[in-house]
């Protein structure tokens, strides 16, 4: 696939993607089933979490744009989102957003863009729905400058049983109904076997709710 440029950030791009993540869209369902959570908890993380997101950002699985309304003026924002009616919403937020965001059309496994495009990489709710997130992971350490921050707000495996257990057995029924979600994924574990080094970690829900910031390993090597 051919990467080009990460331009024209302000205005809303199309990519070609090969699947959806996010089955059918159900993008105003995913919003309104969202939405308590949102106002309960889930905006103060992901304001925390923008906070960290300055310079270039790359947001991967960026679902209808709720990230957005979080990111600061000045930063540039390119938002991957493979799903067109997530996409559609997405865009709408984009329009608004205090940030410069483009919206694009694309896919976390294979990002579009060329080695060290980006200073940060988001993913709010996102690894969980990617179909292949170690493939992702990888192309985020490529696609980050050296030292360039992950920055994650995810929902994973809990470590304690029964809660694991639970959650593996339920995993593949709640993946069909939820757009390929899915309730099993170790995703700090993953992201540390793909080259990143975890920084800080905060839980929430008992360890279900991790919100992480973690650094390019090749990067840090380099500045020793």
């Amino acid at each position: 696939m051919n990467r080009g440029t990460p331009e024209g950030r302000g205005k809303s791009l199309r990519m070609d993607a090969r699947s959806t993540t996010r089955s059918g869209g159900h993008a105003a369902l995913y919003d309104a089933v969202m939405w308590p959570a949102e106002r309960a908890a889930v905006g103060a993380w992901r304001r925390r979490l923008a906070v960290e997101a300055r310079g270039r950002v790359l947001e991967i699985a960026a679902g209808t744009g709720a990230q957005f309304r979080w990111y600061a003026p000045g930063t540039e924002v390119t938002a991957l989102e493979p799903d067109p009616g997530m996409l559609g919403r997405a865009r709408r937020r984009a329009a608004g957003a205090a940030a410069r965001v483009a919206a694009v059309q694309g896919r976390a496994e294979e990002v579009p863009f060329p080695d060290g495009s980006f200073d940060a990489a988001v993913s709010a709710f996102g690894l969980c729905t990617v179909s292949d997130p170690a493939a992702a992971l990888l192309e985020l350490r490529r696609v980050l400058v050296s030292g360039g921050a992950l920055l994650l707000l995810e929902h994973v495996h809990l470590a304690w049983e029964p809660g694991r257990t639970l959650q593996r057995r339920a995993a593949p029924a709640w993946a069909a109904v939820a757009g390929g979600c899915r309730l099993d994924r170790d995703t700090l574990s993953s992201a540390r076997e793909a080259g990143f080094v975890l920084v800080r970690e905060r839980t929430h829900v008992a360890g279900w709710i991790v919100e992480a910031t973690l650094r390019n390993a090749a990067g840090l090597r380099a500045e020793r």
